[in-house]
């Protein structure tokens, strides 16, 4: 095993050991990816600012998340068909985020069920939902992350109408995935990929399969799930949702000032500043440079969360110190689930929270809590300077 020291590594050895139609539906955007890449790329635009001479013994991550209490400020977003970039993928990446110490969010279009993960996860997690026009299976997924004692639940609001991703078209990523002759060749030579897929009974979309009156088996699901995102969904729609739930309730997808006034309007506990990894509409803002805005918009009348393009502890601390309560990752803790299963999350957090705590010492803090702008060297133009609608 190579000695691992950044997310980067996890990546390699992902890429190695991973079916290549499910590496590329982690590792692509919509169209030409302009907005996949910025989310990265612009986070580098940023500087930190290094301060010396003071005190940086004691040091503390711990912050909390919409109550609770978090080892840092970085959760797992929700990652649909995480079950197949390794198997049993959601109970081990939920097993991971609880020794550590950092909410875990299962995705509706997960491989593994919320009574699957409920059944092995230590603690309490995060179910992401989508608004479908199948209200009745809206209702009945709220009742079973009820059920499974979920503590928060987020609704995603940015896939009302399904980018296009270039890579899963030709890759033949449908549901079931198409078996053509490049896609088993190149499975052939994931041995491990393939024995543990043999091993786990669940290789489908356990939420959905058998809960949807004519979803008996994949064959049904790609039909169903194409015509269920709700193009009419509203903040009506949204409340609704909410009030269905009654608990902790997190808004994901906005990247617009205005969104996220309304989305405060509609009694969120938090609104995650996201473009969905770049999947969703192409040529967006990245997450970091449409984040300063939208801490303005909302003030403290809402948690403010970022995810997208974090692939450092550095890349950590700069959203914090930019105004976000936390951060998400994606891309980041499937690279290590692909890479090493469980263990590999593990790896993942260790190494951002390395970087995070290094990072913030050698600017001059202790706590996570005290960064803020005099932490960074922010470009002038960094937020763009647009010309008036």
């Amino acid at each position: 095993m190579p000695v691992i020291t950044c997310i980067d590594d996890l990546k390699r050895i992902y890429a190695r050991r991973t079916p290549k139609m499910f590496y590329d539906y982690a590792e692509s955007g919509s169209y030409t990816e302009q907005t996949f890449r910025d989310n990265t790329n612009d986070f580098s635009r940023i500087r930190l600012r290094q301060r010396v001479a003071r005190d940086l013994s004691g040091r503390v991550l711990e912050t909390s998340m919409i109550g609770q209490k978090v080892s840092m400020p970085v959760a797992l977003a929700p990652v649909g068909s995480t079950g197949m970039q390794c198997p049993d993928g959601e109970i081990k990446a939920a097993r991971a985020a609880a020794a550590f110490g950092v909410p875990f969010t299962l995705s509706t279009m997960s491989i593994c069920s919320i009574e699957d993960v409920a059944a092995a996860s230590p603690t309490p997690f995060w179910f992401q939902i989508y608004a479908m026009r199948d209200e009745d299976f809206v209702d009945a997924i709220i009742e079973r992350a009820r059920a499974a004692k979920c503590s928060a639940l987020v609704v995603t609001l940015d896939l009302q109408i399904l980018g296009q991703r270039h890579k899963d078209l030709k890759n033949g990523l449908t549901s079931p995935p198409k078996l053509t002759l490049p896609n088993l060749i190149n499975m052939a030579t994931k041995p491990r990929w393939a024995l543990g897929m043999l091993q786990t009974p669940r290789r489908s979309f356990r939420n959905v399969i058998g809960h949807v009156k004519g979803v008996k088996d994949l064959s049904n699901l790609t039909a169903w799930a194409n015509e269920q995102f709700d193009p009419k969904l509203d903040w009506s729609k949204v409340t609704r949702i909410r009030d269905q739930w009654g608990g902790k309730f997190i808004l994901k997808g906005v990247l617009d000032p205005d969104d996220a006034r309304m989305a405060a309007d509609a009694g969120a506990d938090a609104i995650i500043v996201s473009n969905h990894g770049g999947r969703q509409l192409d040529g967006a803002l990245s997450s970091i440079r449409a984040l300063p805005s939208i801490v303005r918009a909302v003030g403290d009348r809402v948690e403010v969360h970022m995810d997208g393009g974090i692939r450092t502890g550095q890349d950590v601390l700069k959203a914090v110190a930019m105004g976000a309560k936390s951060t998400y990752i994606g891309r980041s803790f499937i690279y290590g689930l692909g890479a090493m299963g469980q263990a590999g999350v593990t790896k993942a957090l260790e190494i951002i929270q390395k970087e995070l705590d290094i990072t913030m010492a050698l600017c001059g803090e202790r706590n996570i809590k005290d960064l803020g702008r005099h932490n960074l060297l922010v470009p002038k133009d960094f937020e763009g300077d647009w010309a008036d609608q």
